[in-house]
């Protein structure tokens, strides 16, 4: 039986937040073969992944919103096919990948939501 530990993320965060996060941790700990290791502090997410056998040649990676995908190319000696939903859309300027000794970390910017709101005067 598999046990996935049930993760809050902060005290005072909107239920809707915490339930996202409750998902990709889900997901990303049953629906992986692999070893997935997720930190976050105030400004990014940090994922660990395994992908022994890989090189950066044989990868790609793509981030759509919030959404980060992670791909083998078909001429790969081993097929890999991921994507983790995050909370919040994430912001590619500040994000980066490193592959070293078969493990892919993906440091991942945060794009904090800006708020539209008008402000409107009382005659």
């Amino acid at each position: 039986m598999f046990f996935a530990p049930a993760i809050r993320t902060a005290r005072f965060a909107p239920r809707s937040f915490d339930r996202s996060v409750e998902r990709f941790f889900n997901e990303a700990f049953t629906g992986a073969q692999r070893s997935v290791n997720v930190e976050q502090d105030d400004k990014t997410w940090t994922l660990s992944l395994d992908v022994p056998g890989l090189s950066r040649d044989d990868l790609t990676i793509g981030i759509e919103g919030a959404v980060v995908r992670i791909e083998s190319k078909a001429e790969a000696k081993r097929q890999i096919k991921a994507a983790y939903e995050l909370p919040l859309e994430i912001d590619a300027t500040t994000s980066e990948a490193k592959l070293e000794n078969g493990v892919l970390t993906l440091k991942l910017g945060k794009r904090v939501p800006v708020s539209n709101v008008a402000q409107l005067a009382i005659n």
